[in-house]
């Protein structure tokens, strides 16, 4: 007599919807930095001290005049539009070439009552996108102080 084990129907369905979610890009979004379109998102590191915020953009070989960075109301918006085109003479014929078009567009909402929107600055240094927003003088973290009492 051989024992065999009964398989359940549904268990192999259920565990291979499963397996396709948690690979679904949906899932994944923060860890992920390309788009639907294939184009590449650039990563950020966002730190906060007790007097600015920093935005950090990895965007290795671009140069400076490639961003545009804009404040509009409180919304934040760092993008860029390249187009890499290959000169050549006009005796040569190609057999392929592949067009090359980077664009980009990354957008933050910042907090109007913190920040001091006048007073941003931006620095592009080895291949590192720099963004400081200065913290309002009310919004700053005060020292700890004793209160007299009289």
């Amino acid at each position: 007599m051989t024992l065999m084990k009964k398989e359940n129907t549904l268990s192999p369905t259920f565990s291979r919807f499963f397996d396709d979610f948690l690979k679904n890009e949906f899932y994944d979004w923060g860890h992920n930095n390309s788009s639907a379109t294939g184009t590449t998102i650039p990563a950020v590191n966002i730190k906060k001290t007790n007097d600015y915020y920093e935005v950090e953009m990895a965007a290795p070989g671009m140069e400076k005049k490639d961003f545009k960075i804009e404040l509009n109301g409180n919304r934040l918006t760092i993008s860029s539009e390249r187009e890499n085109q290959m000169k050549e003479n006009e005796e040569s014929m190609y057999v392929k070439r592949e067009f090359s078009y980077q664009a980009f567009e990354r957008s933050f909402t910042l907090a109007e009552n913190l920040v001091d929107g006048d007073k941003i600055k931006a620095s592009y240094n080895n291949g590192v996108l720099v963004i400081t927003i200065p913290l309002r003088e009310e919004a700053k973290v005060k020292p700890a102080r004793t209160i007299k009492i009289q």
